[in-house]
């Protein structure tokens, strides 16, 4: 059977969606402001088989031309195309009589700490927290939070301004760095609402999965490998975790249950957490889409399930296995390796890049910030990596030694 599917502002793994919508012979209608940094892909653009071009931000405008494309050719399903229109899609699926979020929830997994009183209401751990909507506001939060403790805004992604703190006059700085940021994403100006949470020691790990019919499905538990603190860039990610099958069970029971609390009914999950002192999870944060980093592409080499392809699957009440979206697993584990230049602020030449990139196991490469660009020297976030490498192993041991080997054969060179 083919469907029509309305992708809101596709971006990041999102685009996922529609290659594979299209490989279906599905039609896929794209929402895009088409202006400022809301310019789908041209191989988006190329496969979309309508596009409406419209304020993506402004839900009324949305709502009204999402509602023209409808009455012309019924649309089937909606899909978010990132982060940022989770709430879009959910308020269009339930104007159209859709599956989707229930809109009146989407606070749960878009507002951090909404996110995190439902998941202690459910008898989850979750750090102990406390919201600044003022400068004035922050003295006390550090008096309930203590320390160490991390600072990140309410609502963004990306490792955008996360950072650990250890005294007042850190948080003061963290805080007015936040203020200060002017760059906006998808068009929209940074939230200065900041949420101060006590910082959790221990390994950091992604749980990803869907909920289908009511069922919450873990596909796989990935392990996140950050660079240095107080920041928190993901530098890489290995799928499955090196773990003993007790604690992968305990984590993917754990996040089901984030999930279950924040009310995600239908499509995918990505939940961040990390194993405290005592080995208990206790959640970061979850998101009601795809995970980004390749990350569903190394559950598919790892596991064979093809995340996006299960999601529409659930979107539209469609057969998961009339979608292809069970395949044999490539391998028996998967990675990947972003490079940064170390803070220099540019870089010449990446040393030693043909000689791995030409490595059998190697399957996967790009440049991602040209040589003699600036480049972000804070080392902060996503927009520092300059280089990635997606592998395969034949164990999870396998995989973090040649996760190390990729940082050591290649040298980001700025002179």
């Amino acid at each position: 059977m083919t469907y029509r599917v309305l992708m809101v502002q596709p971006a990041f793994s999102a685009i996922a969606y529609v290659t594979h919508a299209r490989s279906l012979g599905w039609d896929v209608v794209v929402a895009s402001h088409e202006a400022g940094s809301r310019v789908v892909a041209e191989a988006v653009r190329s496969l979309a088989t309508e596009t409406i071009t419209v304020d993506t931000n402004d839900s009324e405008a949305l709502g009204a031309a999402v509602d023209e494309s409808h009455r012309r050719n019924r649309i089937d399903a909606v899909v978010a195309g990132g982060e940022f229109y989770v709430p879009a899609a959910a308020r269009l699926a339930e104007r159209l009589g859709l599956a989707g979020l229930d809109p009146a929830t989407v606070d749960r997994v878009r507002y951090k700490p909404a996110m995190r009183r439902a998941v202690a209401d459910a008898g989850l751990l979750v750090p102990r927290f406390a919201v600044v909507r003022d400068p004035a506001e922050l003295d006390a939060a550090c008096a309930y939070v203590g320390f160490p403790a991390v600072i990140k805004p309410v609502e963004s992604g990306g490792s955008i301004h996360v950072s650990r703190v250890d005294t007042v006059a850190e948080s003061r700085t963290a805080l007015a760095a936040m203020y200060a940021d002017e760059e906006l994403e998808f068009d929209r100006p940074l939230d200065t609402d900041a949420l101060l949470e006590q910082y959790v020691a221990g390994p950091e790990y992604s749980a990803d999965g869907y909920v289908r019919d009511g069922e919450v499905v873990v596909v796989a538990v990935t392990r996140k490998l950050l660079g240095p603190e107080p920041r928190f860039l993901e530098i890489g990610h290995l799928t499955p975790a090196p773990l003993d099958d007790a604690t992968r069970r305990e984590i993917s029971e754990y996040a089901a249950g984030v999930a279950k609390a924040v009310g995600i009914t239908v499509g995918p999950f990505h939940c961040e957490l990390r194993l405290d002192g005592d080995g208990r999870p206790v959640l970061m944060e979850i998101a009601a889409r795809l995970p980004g980093d390749k990350i569903t592409d190394l559950m598919e080499m790892a596991t064979g399930l093809v995340l996006p392809r299960m999601v529409l699957a659930a979107s539209t009440g469609s057969d998961p296995a009339d979608l292809g979206a069970y395949r044999e697993p490539v391998a028996a584990s998967a990675g990947i390796r972003f490079l940064t230049a170390g803070g220099s602020g540019e870089y010449t030449r990446l040393e030693g890049w043909e000689e791995l990139t030409a490595e059998p196991w190697v399957v996967g490469s790009q440049v991602l910030i040209e040589p003699g660009v600036t480049i972000r020297r804070d080392e902060a976030d996503y927009r520092c990596r300059v280089a990635v490498v997606v592998f395969t192993a034949g164990s999870p041991a396998e995989a973090h030694e040649r996760w190390t080997s990729i940082g050591d054969r290649v040298r980001v060179l700025s002179h």
